[in-house]
């Protein structure tokens, strides 16, 4: 067929050919969504691109409760018997991601996750080699609303973290509490996801071997309040939990800064002292996160509101490591030394890439 036999894209469905698979009907059905906000790309790949984005979102913000929900509901179906035999898997598998979860390579290399990086697009850069013979805290900054940039560069191989660091093994710490939750916690693991509490973060630095990557979003519920576009501004200053562990394991602190984190969303701003502030902050307390009144775009129109993410560039920069000694039972005044020599090298990393990325020379990072 050449160009000319070709059935347009806008034209009615009785002059086109019918479609002979399956597989090409989903085709013709996608190329036909509305095209708002990507007119200069391919249709096809913009859409799967925003698929495999939102995917991650829902995933986020409703799986977890969905696989509960729907559990309980098999318990009360003729197929019972499934549900009680994953649930006594639960049971037994209960530990597992305290002791390194169960990390998938085939599941990291998906392909979705190359759309899901193209999308923003998420780019990591390298700055210093790490030693296979040496454990790892990465302090990931700032948390932003979904933390893209974290999970894209060390929840998946999308921006080629392996290649990168050659004998790293990268483990993106989270809410424990997700763990908890079936089929989500399967999922998580996969990616080699582990819960970021103590036992989890102990065992990886200590009964796993060398070249492992603890990546801990140091910020955490109180920092996803403060981000919004043109927000840099990091939740440190009383942040040293993740110093003294590196000085009880004798891991080195790997200071990482993200741009264009915060740009992907955004977000009201409440006022400290407010009432609708106070209520954010107890349910942090409560519930492990900090719900947040923040919007990006619509589905299908960039002048809509939705929570599909913008389409602004984050780009990953990790920084130079950090040689700490191992102690095991540091005074407050080394933590404190080992904390100021963090926050110095985070600010200075900043400031030697913040032009490169869209800031200013005088843009600086707040530090609170």
């Amino acid at each position: 067929m050449t160009s000319l036999d070709q059935p347009r894209v806008g034209a009615p469905l009785r002059h086109r050919q019918k479609p002979s698979s399956t597989g090409s009907s989903i085709f013709s059905a996608l190329q036909d969504l509305p095209l708002g906000l990507w007119p200069c790309r391919s249709k096809m790949e913009k859409h799967l691109q925003v698929i495999s984005v939102l995917q991650w979102v829902v995933t986020f913000l409703a799986m977890g409760a969905a696989c509960t929900v729907l559990l309980i509901y098999i318990f009360c179906t003729d197929c019972w018997l499934i549900a009680a035999m994953y649930t006594a898997w639960l049971i037994v598998d209960w530990n597992t991601p305290k002791q390194g979860g169960r990390r998938s390579s085939w599941v990291r290399n998906w392909t979705v996750w190359k759309y899901f990086r193209d999308y923003f697009p998420v780019k990591l850069i390298k700055t210093h080699d790490l030693l296979p013979s040496r454990n790892y805290i990465f302090g990931y900054h700032p948390h932003g609303i979904f933390c893209f940039g974290a999970f894209c560069n060390f929840g998946t191989e999308a921006t080629g973290f392996s290649k990168k660091f050659p004998g790293i093994k990268p483990s993106l710490a989270t809410l424990a509490g997700n763990f908890r939750l079936p089929v989500l916690r399967d999922y998580l693991m996969s990616g080699g996801i582990c819960p970021v509490n103590r036992n989890s973060i102990d065992y990886l630095l200590s009964c796993n071997g060398t070249g492992n990557a603890v990546v801990i979003v140091v910020g955490g519920a109180a920092e996803s309040l403060h981000c919004t576009p043109g927000m840099n501004c990091v939740t440190l200053r009383n942040r040293k939990g993740f110093v003294r562990l590196a000085l009880q394991k004798g891991s080195d602190l790997v200071p990482v800064y993200s741009f264009g984190e915060n740009d992907v969303y955004k977000q009201v701003i409440f006022e400290e002292g407010t009432y609708w502030r106070a209520i954010q902050k107890k349910l942090q307390k409560i519930l492990g996160f900090a719900p947040c009144l923040f919007h990006g775009s619509g589905l299908f129109f960039n002048n809509s509101w939705g929570i599909v993410p913008f389409c602004k560039p984050i780009t990953t920069i990790v920084g130079e490591p950090i040689t700490v000694p191992k102690i095991e039972d540091p005074t407050e005044e080394m933590v404190d030394l080992y904390h100021d020599m963090y926050i110095r090298s985070l600010q200075s990393l900043f400031d030697r890439f913040k032009t490169r990325y869209g800031l200013k020379e005088s843009d600086i990072l707040h530090v609170q």
